[in-house]
């Protein structure tokens, strides 16, 4: 375990890992004053964009988890940052909540109903048939497919699941043909602008989180040490059977506490 007792920056889950739905999950606040305690920096990256930021920010107040502006980036900003970097003055539909477009507007993307030239998906809780409808015609007229996140489920307390980002996606590539690239993760794109923002190397960095196809993905991807907690999505079984493994397993959050020093 010696190796993290190295790391100097946690990029942390939050839904599954951190809470379920409204509720802590049972050490997570303990483990976060733990890093305070110990003057490790964290960063909550979560690939659920249906709320913004500052819904974000009061749901960890209410969970007394302390959360600056360094604590916290969220694919909708990340996608954000993306579009404003890398697809500067394009014309984005999106199929998303009221919470992500009011994060993407703060970033200067030009949403449109019309004449659009790039598809966004993100996990919509406010899904109509009509959005699916217009986001194929784009996507059929050449429109660039994007999407917030890769997750195909989240997670609900008593082992329930909502279809995510990357479920309704397969809907629309079923319907068109066009395969979407995603912003979050497992891309390694959030993990290397907060690697490069702290000024650390790979071996200095961790993630941790509860799904093996984004978290730990994302980990292996952008070359940092992964920690999958089974407190989420993932369960023992879907552990055995995957070919690629974690750095390091544990049951939840408050496991980890002790190998913080």
């Amino acid at each position: 375990m010696q190796e993290l007792k190295n790391i100097v920056l946690f990029l942390m889950d939050m839904d599954g890992t951190l809470y379920l739905e409204n509720e802590l999950i049972p050490g997570a606040r303990d483990f976060i004053y733990r890093l305070i305690e110990k003057k490790k920096n964290y960063v909550f990256i979560t690939n659920n964009s249906s709320v913004n930021k500052n819904n974000y920010f009061e749901k960890l107040k209410r969970l007394d988890i302390p959360c600056k502006e360094k604590n916290l980036f969220s694919s909708g900003m990340a996608t954000g940052t993306f579009l404003k970097t890398q697809r500067k003055g394009r014309k984005v539909y999106l199929v998303g909540t009221k919470a992500l477009e009011e994060e993407l507007l703060k970033y200067g993307v030009e949403l449109v109903e019309e004449g659009a030239e790039i598809v966004l998906v993100g996990y919509d809780r406010e899904l109509t048939y009509k959005k699916l409808e217009k986001a194929c015609y784009f996507l059929d007229e050449g429109a660039e497919f994007l999407a917030t996140n890769a997750d195909y489920l989240f997670p609900l307390k008593r082992g329930r699941f909502l279809p995510d980002c990357a479920s309704i996606c397969m809907m629309l590539t079923k319907a068109t043909g066009k395969h979407p690239v995603f912003i979050g993760k497992p891309n390694r794109y959030m993990v290397d602008l907060l690697r490069e923002k702290h000024g650390l190397s790979k071996h200095q960095v961790a993630i941790i989180g509860d799904r093996l196809y984004t978290d730990v993905a994302c980990g292996k991807n952008a070359g940092i040490t992964s920690i999958l907690v089974l407190s989420g999505e993932t369960k023992v079984n879907d552990l055995k059977a995957a070919t690629e493994k974690p750095d390091y397993v544990f049951p939840s959050l408050k496991e980890i506490i002790e190998y913080i020093q």
